[in-house]
């Protein structure tokens, strides 16, 4: 199964970038696009698509707080790939600590649209975890780091569910820990996800985001 795509972006000349790009990929479909955010929840719910790629500055609804309503009023919600501009834009880490999975930016070449779009459906690794680190050292002092820490805290990670973390902030994929612990892939997901729920993360850019923030590791 392809997977599918809705594009949400005020210019529609960069829809129609986006679309070119993935719709030359056999495994990728277009299956719908919008103007604003505004318009993303009813498409949402009619197109069901896997990903939603959407710009985070719109003139009625933002991208942050499009996310904000896919997650609070979707069942199921698709991923989320903020589309932008400059990757430390203020926008863009909002976004990201709002739910969206990664950000993609609006000059980069095909095959890492291509890419970003997978990787995000996948969700079994990071995308650009250098920038979301770069993004949580620049904004995480923002009154973030309290909560983060005591949210940590309230979790009580095991020994394993740490070491796993500590491997998820550095961009691994599942496939990846496994080999670095030298354990099965299935051993992981089973860590990740509890990772997940322990935190109360949507996936891993979230989880990824509290590590930075509550200073469990150290950006840079």
């Amino acid at each position: 199964m392809p997977v599918t795509v809705l594009l949400v972006d005020d210019e529609p000349l960069v829809r129609t970038g986006l679309r070119a790009v993935l719709e030359a990929q056999p495994d990728i479909e277009v299956v719908g696009e919008a103007a604003d955010g505004a318009a993303v929840i009813p498409l949402v719910r009619r197109l069901r698509p896997d990903v939603v790629a959407m710009d985070v500055r719109m003139p009625l609804l933002d991208g942050i707080e499009a996310t904000r309503a896919v997650l609070r009023m979707v069942d199921d919600p698709p991923k989320i790939l903020v589309v932008t501009t400059f990757e430390n834009d203020e926008y863009v880490y909002e976004a990201l600590r709002a739910g969206a999975d990664g950000f993609l930016l609006k000059r980069a070449r095909p095959a890492e649209i291509v890419h970003a779009v997978r990787l995000v459906a996948e969700g079994e690794s990071l995308l650009f975890p250098a920038s979301v680190r770069r993004l949580a050292a620049e904004h995480g002092e923002n009154g973030g780091n309290r909560a983060a820490r005591a949210l940590l805290e309230r979790a009580r990670l095991t020994e394993r569910e740490a070491d796993v973390l500590r491997l998820m902030t550095r961009g691994l994929s599942n496939a990846e820990i496994a080999t670095h612990l030298v354990v099965g892939a299935e051993t992981v997901k089973s860590h990740v996800s509890a990772v997940l729920a322990k935190l109360g993360a949507r996936d891993r850019t979230q989880a990824v985001i509290t590590a930075y923030e509550s200073g469990f590791v150290a950006p840079g």
